[in-house]
């Protein structure tokens, strides 16, 4: 969009050329006077800009710049017989007559077929100028294929040309002289039962006398691996041997057959490939990428409803949430798209896609991926899966000293050890009948785990209850944003860890709610992130691989977990940036993260925490992406490929690759970095060019041995 910056350089630049044209009166005018029309009429037919019709040549007031300089002197050559300045939006050049027209759409940016509101004709020749008004007119000229008036750069071409493309496939364009006007464009419109909704086409519901036929069978993919959805659930282990399963809306029937090869019992339905299966209840029922494939609302919630209705434990709902590529090639019908495969698609935004589920069901849906969420028939089974999401991993603290006692019986200690490691804490006397040998050797659990402390390091296990109680804390600190559940709603395990772990329920929501108060004060969040043991800290951010999350402090991990817990984490994400100057989470997917000594960038989500609205960006990998650079700062020190990511940071901070971050932020400026360095890299190594200049890398490596010196 050409701001007033952008219409003050254009003039200055035709008055400067016009100041020009003027000290070479006579020879210019000599031109005219033949003026070549077959000549001008040529050099629009070679321009590669611009919209070519038989008699005539237009180009964008933006996009004359980049016109052939003779077209360009004709231009401002007849503006100087205008007598004033003019702001219009296209230049016409007759190839039929010497005239230049300056035609005046005001809307051309806003409306995608703006009308003509004037005009003014400048004769070549006689310098006569005419003008017409059209603000009067019932039926003006109205434009179409607005990217064909402007260069490529123009920063909505592509949006100008996705429309005409979408016009072009369902005709609207042909014989072009009956939708010239603007009563001939609507007419067209309406025989279509198109409108626009801005640069949008789309299928008036109220114009309609039948709704258009959906090919809703057409969405089903044909798999070769298990959806997203089913695997999510698996690996989040709510399938165990006995556990049955049912698809509604299965498809072609891939996640039934998956799921089957995988040894659990399971059956779907589908109204297209799959009628005639019944529909039978099931601990497990996968609603997987329906309800964004019905067009109707009303049977789209009775889809839901009924997969519901045969849910005994679990039912993972999936919908394709918004990400603005996919609008692409559309037409807008209700509250989602016609594809191009004429297939529907209500894509919804993530948090819309929780409150539908929510109020349709009357639960509170738990969000597992992007687009994904499980809703649980049981509240104390969904509580306690909720819970166990940010339960940071532990381990068992090593045997440190030479105890006969601990030796004698260290296999009747080990499921204790293994169970103060998982909960952080003793068992209560509901839980100790699992340990009553134990129990009769050593007259209680207590006495046993003494023996326990002897041979291990007691902060070892005092660390293992404090991360436990920052995990239910964090826990205890989401659930606040939904409804946060009573006592008696947890699990008997969960119950027993509050207990145990604080002085009552109260005091522990109590202190989850003061976390959630620090969250908001920008100079705690800043703090965290810069004193944090873990990640990589920038002026405005802290950058962690998802490794790390469970390292982090407590506070961080909910900041992220405001994040999450609505959202969902994105699957392929790697790198988590925690912006602490505004309240934002980034999930950042770096695909050769591992592979890859400064891999680039791929996609990017960004969650506003203020409103979660979530907003998406790709990079095009041969478009300059931004790349990483000192892997091993986002990891922990036990990360199988640590010392591999260390080594190279330290050699490149040697090599002085580092030396200016801004420059070497993306592809482009580190590649430049390298080869003015003379270096390249082998693998996670770097080595001298071979074909680097002797003399340029004598001086590198002179370079160098002063940086070493100087850091010793």
């Amino acid at each position: 969009m050409l701001v007033l910056s952008d219409w003050v350089s254009i003039m200055d630049s035709i008055e400067l050329t016009a100041c020009v044209s003027e000290l070479v009166g006579q020879q210019f005018t000599e031109i005219l006077e033949g003026c070549d029309l077959a000549e001008m009429s040529d050099l629009a037919d070679r321009s590669l800009i611009g919209k070519r019709l038989p008699t005539a040549f237009y180009i964008h007031i933006s996009a004359l710049p980049a016109l052939d300089p003779t077209l360009q002197f004709y231009e401002q050559r007849a503006r100087i017989h205008l007598q004033r300045q003019i702001a219009p939006t296209l230049v016409k050049f007759s190839t039929s007559q010497p005239k230049i027209s300056y035609l005046f759409y005001p809307d051309f940016e806003s409306d995608p077929h703006p009308s003509l509101q004037h005009s003014i004709q400048v004769d070549l020749i006689t310098g006569q100028v005419s003008d017409r008004d059209y603000r009067e007119s019932n039926n003006p000229p109205v434009l179409h294929r607005k990217e064909t008036f402007l260069t490529l750069e123009h920063s909505r071409y592509e949006e100008f040309a996705e429309l005409t493309r979408q016009q072009d496939a369902l005709g609207l364009l042909t014989n072009s002289r009956d939708i010239g006007t603007r009563s001939g464009w609507q007419q067209r419109l309406r025989s279509h039962r198109i409108e626009l909704h801005g640069h949008r086409l789309a299928c008036p519901l109220h114009a309609a006398h039948t709704p258009p036929k959906i090919d809703r069978h057409k969405a089903a993919l044909v798999r070769t691996s298990l959806s997203k959805p089913v695997r999510s659930a698996l690996e989040a282990g709510l399938f165990t041997p006995d556990t049955t399963f049912f698809d509604y809306g299965c498809g072609q029937g891939s996640d039934v057959q998956r799921v089957a090869e995988q040894g659990f019992s399971g059956s779907g339905w589908d109204p297209h490939y799959q009628p005639d299966t019944p529909c039978t209840a099931a601990d497990t029922v996968n609603l997987g990428y329906v309800i964004n494939v019905i067009e109707n609302p009303t049977e789209r919630r009775e889809a839901l409803v009924k997969a519901w209705a045969l849910t005994q434990k679990v039912l993972i709902v999936a919908a394709q949430v918004l990400i603005e590529d996919r609008i692409r090639g559309t037409i807008i019908y209700g509250d989602g798209v016609i594809t191009r495969r004429n297939t529907f698609q209500k894509n919804y935004e993530q948090e819309e896609l929780k409150v539908y589920i929510d109020q349709v069901l009357g639960v509170d849906a738990i969000p597992v991926a992007l687009g994904i969420y499980l809703v649980f028939r049981d509240e104390t089974q969904g509580q306690s899966f909720r819970a166990s999401r940010f339960r940071s991993r532990t381990t068992t603290p090593r045997v440190k000293a030479s105890v006969r006692r601990f030796e004698e019986y260290k296999e009747l200690l080990a499921p204790l050890m293994a169970f103060v490691s998982d909960r952080g804490r003793l068992p209560l006397a509901e839980e100790i009948q699992d340990f009553a040998p134990l129990q009769a050797e050593f007259g209680s659990l207590r006495k046993a785990f003494q023996v326990v402390l002897q041979a291990t390091h007691t902060q070892e296990w005092d660390a293992i209850a404090d991360k436990r109680r920052q995990d239910l804390l964090v826990y205890l600190a989401l659930s606040h944003f939904s409804r946060r559940p009573k006592l008696r709603e947890f699990s008997s395990v969960v119950q027993n860890d509050i207990k145990s772990l604080f002085d009552g329920y109260q005091q522990a929501c109590a202190a989850a709610d003061l976390m959630l108060l620090s969250l908001g004060n920008p100079e705690i969040m800043g703090t965290r992130c810069q004193i944090s043991p873990v990640g990589k800290k920038l002026s405005n951010s802290l950058w962690v691989h998802v490794s790390a999350i469970e390292a982090l402090d407590p506070l961080l991990r909910l900041y992220e977990g405001c994040a999450s817990r609505t959202i969902g984490r994105p699957e392929e994400a790697n790198v988590i940036k925690f912006h602490f100057r505004k309240p934002k989470i980034s999930y950042l997917v770096y695909p050769e993260f591992d592979t890859d000594p400064h891999p680039a960038l791929s996609t990017s989500m960004q969650v506003d925490l203020r409103d979660l609205h979530v907003s998406y960006r790709d990079y095009d990998p041969d478009d300059n992406p931004p790349v990483l650079h000192q892997k091993d700062l986002l990891v922990m020190s036990d990360y199988p490929l640590y010392e591999k990511f260390a080594k190279l940071s330290r050699q490149e901070e040697d090599w002085g690759l580092f030396g200016d971050w801004e420059k070497i932020r993306d592809q482009r400026g580190w590649r430049s970095c390298l080869e003015d360095h003379c270096a390249e890299l082998k693998g996670h190594r770097v080595v001298w060019r071979k074909d680097a200049d002797p003399y340029q890398v004598r001086l590198l490596k002179s370079a160098q041995r002063q940086r070493l010196k100087s850091q010793c």
